[in-house]
């Protein structure tokens, strides 16, 4: 494979990739950079995610600007502030032996005063996120109408986000002579469109298939009910106890809540999501970077732009709406080479959706089952064990402390000391699973005995015919039984629905429907909207009493029975895993049953 040195890069720009520590392109920059040095062409650039897409454009670009001209030059878009950052940041770094060069990022959620005085000093390059750019054009505070490049960075992203009309209002003020660079990890219709509109006979620069994963990454698959995905991502995190990922969710408010309750249960965790303002990002990446966190819980527009290597995992909490937005998830482990993982936590409606990722990205996701109390116990034994051999040890400053140490210890043999040492730290596990539940749901078509093994119990009647679900939407969204009836026709067509009983609750509520129709209301009122909040609608577990419930011991979703769990407010009785939070108890540990959340999951 050729070098950077013989890609016909100015000299400074090789000096400065030099430095970064770069020898040789990746496949997508070696295609790439020698194309867009020596022809004048627009250009669509297909990779996955992580293989080098910013520098296969970015390197062109700067070998291109003319730091005499103070104009501005070069125009990169991409949907959201993170990726833009990132995006300068390279720039800057690829450009630092070029004096005088000068890079602007223009994003929301930052002064925009601040950002248009640095256009006014002077923008060979600005990159920017769609919003905040056309914001400052109808100001009148910047001037592309003579830039040469304009690089659409994750257009399809950019649309799906609702970027359409800035997009077309930028390009507007942009000439008509110009390269338009598109640079996307999948060819969705989306992209097609984009290229067909803005583009003139662009040349196309595929590394590997279209819309195929990364090969590197394995898929793991794991199926429980709904209301075990929690617990089954907390196995997930104790069976890899090296774990440092990334956990995706749909909505803003999964991701505060996933990341608020493993928190709480001990986890080196945090969130990242749209409420942030840039401060509260910029600290919670920090800390990611840096691996204080090992656990980052993300919505993917949050997500977008974060460029951390070496990351080991990557966790569907909840598959994607798209296939699309599935690839860029689990693109962002097994990087430059490198092994990654990508789980994903079904249940059993969600079957035929991971068939289509399969079939699309050419891959097979292999169906594990949730490790059970006696594999993590297992597995953290043994990374207890490699981390006392490998532990690095300051001789010189534990010596003083030796003789007492030893005085101490006298009357335990080599043996008895090995076994207290590791009991004193393996031991919260040990108690922490004893008696853990099996989380595994089998395959209907794979299992005849499915009902008895229980995945078929979410079928329990509410009363006789009728099937209980439940909804995320209750008094304190102003929802009435009215709306409820109306939501309930308008996501499933066709034959009326006989509805039952209709239960309100605070933040959530109950309705019941005439058997046979469980999954045309799940994924038919699933795909709608109340007052601007996305619909969530699954089967309740168990029409109440004993054995369930979401995080207690028992009862339905209300989780009022004794023994049961609260409702979600968490003010229930009893005791699951000795009670606290999760038996009983409110987020101040007030309930009954035993000892609060902090205590039930031993750190790692």
């Amino acid at each position: 494979m050729a070098k950077f040195s013989e890609l016909g890069l100015k000299q400074e720009l090789l000096d400065a990739v030099s430095e970064l520590g770069f020898e040789e392109p990746t496949p997508i920059q070696g295609e790439v950079i020698p194309t867009l040095l020596t022809e004048d062409t627009d250009l669509v650039g297909l990779a996955q995610t992580g293989t080098g897409k910013t520098a296969a454009f970015g390197l062109p670009l700067l070998h291109r600007v003319d730091v005499s001209d103070k104009r501005t030059q070069a125009l990169v878009l991409c949907p959201v502030r993170e990726l833009g950052l990132q995006i300068a940041k390279d720039l800057e770094n690829f450009s630092k032996k070029i004096p005088g060069l000068k890079v602007v990022a223009v994003y929301g959620g930052a002064p925009i005063d601040q950002q248009i005085r640095q256009i006014k000093r002077g923008a060979h390059v600005i990159v920017a996120t769609p919003g905040r750019m056309d914001d400052v054009l109808k100001r009148g505070k910047a001037d592309i109408t003579q830039v040469e490049t304009v690089v659409l960075d994750e257009a399809d992203e950019m649309l799906k986000m609702g970027f359409k009309d800035e997009l077309d209002s930028i390009l507007e003020n942009t000439p008509e002579e110009k390269n338009v660079w598109l640079f996307s990890a999948t060819m969705p219709r989306e992209v097609a469109r984009i290229a067909s509109n803005y583009m003139s006979e662009p040349k196309e620069v595929t590394v590997g298939t279209k819309n195929t994963g990364n090969k590197n990454v394995k898929h793991f698959c794991y199926m429980v009910r709904a209301n075990d995905r929690y617990e089954a991502l907390k196995r997930v995190v104790d069976y890899n106890p090296n774990i440092y990922g990334i956990v995706f969710c749909r909505t803003r408010q999964e991701t505060k809540d996933v990341a608020e309750r493993l928190m709480i249960d001990g986890y080196n965790a945090d969130a990242l999501h749209g409420d942030l303002s840039q401060a509260q990002r910029d600290y919670v990446m920090g800390k990611f970077r840096q691996r204080s966190l090992q656990i980052l819980v993300a919505t993917d527009v949050a997500a977008r732009g974060l460029d951390v290597n070496d990351l080991s995992h990557v966790i569907n909490y909840n598959l994607p709406d798209d296939i699309e937005t599935y690839n860029h998830r689990s693109g962002r482990t097994g990087r430059a080479g490198k092994d990654g993982v990508s789980i994903a936590i079904i249940h059993m409606r969600e079957k035929h959706r991971l068939r289509a990722i399969e079939r699309v990205l050419k891959q097979s996701f292999i169906m594990d089952p949730v490790p059970t109390g006696p594999q993590i116990c297992e597995r953290q034994l043994f990374h207890l064990v490699d981390r006392i051999h490998d532990v690095e040890m300051e001789e010189d400053e534990i010596e003083q402390y030796l003789p007492k140490v030893y005085e101490k210890l006298e009357d335990l043999s080599r043996e008895e000391i090995i076994n207290r040492f590791v009991a004193l730290e393996f031991n919260r596990f040990l108690d922490y699973y004893r008696g853990a539940r099996d989380l595994n749901v089998a395959d209907r078509r794979d299992n005849t005995n499915s009902r008895e093994r229980g995945e078929n119990n979410n079928r329990r009647n509410a009363e006789n015919g009728f099937t209980r679900f439940f909804i995320n939407l209750g008094k304190r969204d102003e929802v009435r039984p009215k709306d409820l009836i109306d939501l309930i026709n308008q996501g499933v067509r066709g034959e009326r629905l006989e509805i039952g009983r209709i239960d309100l609750k605070q933040n959530f509520s109950f309705f019941e429907v005439k058997e046979g129709r469980d999954e045309d209301v799940t994924n038919g009122m699933g795909k709608l909207e109340f007052n601007g909040r996305k619909i969530d609608v699954e089967v309740s577990n168990a029409p109440g009493g004993g054995g369930g419930g979401r995080r207690g011991g028992g009862g339905d979703r209300r989780r009022r029975s004794f023994g049961g769990g609260g409702d979600r407010d968490r003010r229930g009785g009893g005791g699951y895993r000795g009670g606290g939070n999760r038996g009983g108890g409110d987020r101040d540990r007030r309930g009954g049953g035993g000892g609060d959340r902090r205590r039930r999951r031993p750190s790692n």
